[in-house]
Order: structure tokens, then C-alpha cells, then sequence
């Protein structure tokens, strides 16, 4: 494995423990500012609105500039942004911190992307692209809890000061191992933009959004499931979603693996378990032992998506993948949203709390079908080609 990449996942661990961690210091913050609970939920959102922003703006912005000097521009806009975070002293200006640190999210993980399969050769690009987001992944299993625990016993602005120091050594890391990339690998804005004219970059993006839309429709809403469906505490929950993230990180090293071998075949193989496992939950879980298995497989599903998704959009905006790769970062992110308010609809709906999971494997089987359409229109052209470069009988 290239030291670099190793940069890359310590960054993406830190990126990912601060997207997530604030969900468990909600009553802290809340009681720190005087406002409401879901006041402070905001924060969560407006993190996910500067992802969707930043993403696409600052990669646009920096086309013309070296990958390893956005990198490190990301990761210093990420510090400052937990640095005010850190020290807010009102909650309009821990929402400006939240923001300026989310602004970095999405660009960096789709420069990072192209980045990481850029160390690799061409048949080990989405594991490459795997081993970065392990960092993600793992910040959901280990940063987020301890950031949690940290924020509960010091006060929630010690965790932003943690996440601002694994920053500075992911920044570190970055400047010490990746290797320079000239400005001439780089298309430029114009090819940049021009890719987005390729229906299958468009189709690309669709399997995300409604991929993850598929995941987060039934994960918002997993801890009134298991409560109040399950039977477990309150504070089993906390176990239940550590369960929940050893199966994103197994999955999501699966997933990358499984791409190398074979893209598209490996999504729809992905897509349709994820849509069974969804299905199946609606009934495990109205028992505790099986719907922590199910909890278990389920994550290991949804995230081992992470990089054959992540990999086919670059491979369709291939001599200009970096806005393709962050735009596709955005579609994650516009998943998550519209799974939410989906899966919070069937609720409001009077369909119960296992109604989202019936909503999540819906949308995995909508994303499965792009997949098919996809994979149909290569074949065609694959066929195609054959026919032109056929000699005449």
C-alpha cells in the first residue's frame, strides 16, 4: 500500500468524525447556546449544505491547480473551520465553523479519489479508492463514539479540538507523502464541466444518490427502531451503531476488491443485497439478536458501494474525473437527505418505525435498475464497436 494513501485515510478519518460526532453532543450544545434540540440539530444540516456547495464550487475553483496543493488548501479550510467551531462563542458562529469545515468535504474526497487511484496500477484503482475511505468508515466505528465520550466528559468543545489536531497530522501526512501531480494532469474547468454532457456520468451519479438514499432512509431513523420495535435501551444504541460501523468497514473494503475484479457486476450483485437485507430487516427487527446481525450485514451492504460507485463515475468522466468525482460525493450527500425525509414521511404516515426500511429497499432497487440501464448501454456500445471494426464479409 502506498504511504500516501495512508495520509489520505488519517484525513478522511478526521473529515468523517466531525461530519458525524455532533449528532451525539446535541444536548450539550443545545444547553451551551439556550437553544432547542432541533436548533442544534441544524448543525447537522448545514454541514451536509456546505458538502453539497463545496464540493463542486472549490473543485471548479482549483481545476487549474496541483491535486497534492488542493489537498493541503482542503485540509487547512477544514482545521479553520473546527478551530471556530472550537472556540464559538454564540451559535450563528459554531453553524459559520460547521459550514467553512464542511465546504472542504466534498472536494476533498473527489480530489482524494482521483488522488488515490492515481498511486495504484489501472486493475487496483477502486481499492485504492477503498483504503481512503476506510478512514470514513472507521471514524464512524471509533472517531464518533470517542469523540462522543470526549465531548460528554471535557464539553463538546474538547472534541473539536481533538478533530482539529488529527487535521494538522492528516495535513502533515499529505505534505510529507503524496507526490506532486503537475498542472498538466489536470483538464481544466472547461473538460472538467464537459463530461457532465455523458449520460452515463449522469447515470453514474443517479445509482449514488438513490443508493445511499436506499441506506440512509432506514439508518436515520435506526435508533427508535431498535427501541421502540426491538426492545433494546437507549443506551444499547450506542453498541448497536458500533456494530453498525464494523460492518462499514468490512464492506467497504469488500466493495473495493470485488470492483477490481469486476465494476458493474459487483454493483448489481451489491445493489440487490442491499435491497434484500433491507426487506428482511422489516422483520428481524422485532427481535434484538437478529436485527444486530441484520444491523451488522446491513452496513457492511450500504458502504461496500462506497468505491464501486465512487470508481464508475471517475471511470465515465475518465481525462476529466476530479468535478465528476466530487459532484458524485455530492450525490452521496443529496442521498442521505432525500432517504431522510423519505423514511421520515412513512413514519409521520402512520406506517411505523420499520416502514423506512420498506422505503430504503425501494430506492436500492430504483438505483439497481440505473445500474442495469448502464451496464446495458456499454454493452451496446461495446457491441457496436465489434460490428464497426468487423471486417466485410
Amino acid at each position: 500500500m502506498p504511504a500516501a494513501l495512508l495520509a489520505l485515510a488519517i484525513s478522511a478519518f478526521g473529515i468523517g468524525t466531525t461530519e458525524f460526532v455532533i449528532i451525539g453532543l446535541l444536548p450539550e450544545v443545545a444547553a451551551d447556546f439556550g437553544v432547542s434540540i432541533p436548533s442544534a440539530g441544524l448543525l447537522i444540516s448545514g454541514y451536509a449544505l456546505g458538502v453539497v456547495v463545496g464540493a463542486p464550487v472549490l473543485t471548479a475553483l482549483a481545476s487549474r491547480v496541483p491535486r497534492k496543493t488542493v489537498l493541503v488548501g482542503l485540509m487547512v479550510l477544514f482545521i479553520a473551520g473546527n478551530v471556530v467551531s472550537a472556540l464559538a462563542p454564540a451559535y450563528g458562529l459554531l453553524m459559520t465553523g460547521r459550514v467553512v469545515a464542511a465546504l472542504s468535504h466534498g472536494a476533498f474526497f473527489g480530489v482524494g479519489a482521483v488522488v488515490a487511484a492515481s498511486l495504484v496500477a489501472p486493475n487496483k484503482q477502486a481499492g485504492a479508492i477503498a483504503m481512503m475511505f476506510t478512514g470514513l468508515t472507521v471514524a464512524n466505528v471509533l472517531g464518533v463514539p470517542a469523540g462522543t465520550a470526549l465531548g460528554q466528559a471535557l464539553g463538546w468543545r474538547s472534541t473539536f479540538w481533538a478533530v482539529s489536531a488529527l487535521g494538522v497530522i492528516g495535513l502533515i501526512g499529505i505534505l510529507a507523502l503524496v507526490p506532486v501531480q503537475s498542472t498538466t494532469k489536470s483538464a481544466g474547468l472547461r473538460s472538467e464541466l464537459a463530461v457532465f454532457r455523458r449520460p452515463q456520468v449522469w447515470l453514474a451519479l443517479a445509482m449514488t444518490a438513490l443508493g445511499f438514499a436506499g441506506v440512509f432512509a432506514s439508518f436515520t431513523y435506526i435508533a427508535p427502531m431498535m427501541t421502540e420495535v426491538a426492545g433494546f435501551t437507549p443506551g444499547a444504541v450506542t453498541w448497536l451503531l458500533v456494530l453498525f460501523g464494523a460492518g462499514l468497514f468490512a464492506g467497504n473494503l469488500l466493495g473495493g476488491k470485488a470492483a477490481d475484479r469486476a465494476l458493474m457486476p459487483s454493483l448489481y450483485v451489491i445493489l440487490a443485497v442491499l435491497a434484500a437485507v433491507l426487506v428482511v430487516f422489516v422483520f428481524t427487527a422485532h427481535a434484538q439478536l437478529p436485527a444486530a446481525i441484520t444491523i451488522a450485514v446491513f452496513g457492511a451492504a450500504g458502504f461496500a458501494t462506497v468505491a464501486p460507485l465512487q470508481a464508475r463515475v471517475m471511470n465515465k468522466a475518465e481525462g476529466a474525473p476530479a468535478m465528476a468525482s466530487a459532484a458524485n460525493i455530492a450525490a452521496f450527500n443529496l442521498g442521505n437527505a432525500a432517504g431522510a425525509w423519505l423514511g421520515g414521511k412513512a413514519i409521520d404516515a402512520g406506517l411505523g418505525y420499520t416502514a423506512p426500511n420498506w422505503i430504503g429497499a425501494g430506492l436500492a432497487l430504483a438505483g439497481l435498475l440505473v445500474a442495469v440501464i448502464s451496464g446495458m448501454l456499454d454493452s451496446g456500445r461495446r457491441k457496436a464497436r465489434r460490428a464497426e471494426l468487423a471486417p466485410a464479409a
